[in-house]
């Protein structure tokens, strides 16, 4: 059984999509062991509640810097024996020594089709905006590995959506989230808990299912 740990800071649509597929047995062997919160009173929390899985907060706003912060959920997640982390939907800037301290073993989930509209700044509606100001004619989501640069880890997953002339960002972001993101989190996160991805040279490689 692999050991997943995510980390929130909103209402935990993505969250949500994990722990169906673990109660569907469709996450690889893989186990939701705790979800922890940047902020209090989340939705996501709830969630976690509701199926039995420990919900913990860890505030940002009780730590003095990024440094200490990223080494209380260092110390969190490691007590807990997570071997998984998985960002969904955490909006709070962690350090480097983070994914230092879990390499190729942070997972995020990202709302479009990285490298295109990533980085610092590119988060939530952020994102849709910026695509439909472009005018772009497909968008959809990406999961990758997690490391220093800002939705610049190794791809994992990743789902075309079309863009409709009618598209608001909200729309949009509903769209890409059922068409894209619900679907592709549980897929990577099971492919993880099935020993079937490695990263070599900076490119993830997926092994066939045995």
């Amino acid at each position: 059984m692999v050991r997943i740990g995510v980390l929130v800071s909103g209402g935990g649509t993505n969250l949500q999509q994990l722990i169906d597929a673990q109660a569907g047995g469709k996450l690889g062997g893989g186990e939701i062991v705790t979800v922890i919160s940047s902020k209090p009173g989340v939705y996501a929390l709830e969630r976690a509640q509701k199926a039995g899985i420990e919900a913990i907060t860890l505030s940002r706003k009780d730590y003095p810097d990024v440094e200490a912060y990223s080494q209380a959920l260092i110390e969190a997640l490691k007590a807990r024996g997570v071997e998984l982390v998985v960002l969904s939907g955490f909006l709070t800037i962690t350090s480097d020594s983070f994914v230092r301290a879990f390499p190729n073993r942070v997972m995020n989930v990202h709302p479009a089709l990285l490298p295109a509209f990533g980085g610092k700044g590119f988060y939530g509606l952020h994102v849709h905006e910026a695509v439909l100001s472009r005018g772009c004619k497909v968008t959809g989501a990406t999961v990758h590995f997690a490391n220093e640069v800002c939705d610049g880890g190794p791809i994992i997953l990743q789902k075309a959506v079309e863009v409709k002339e009618c598209d608001t960002p909200e729309a949009l972001q509903k769209r890409v989230m059922q068409e894209a993101e619900w679907l592709l989190l549980p897929e990577a996160v099971a492919l993880f808990c099935q020993g079937r991805l490695r990263v070599e040279n900076g490119l993830v490689r997926i092994a066939p299912e045995a």
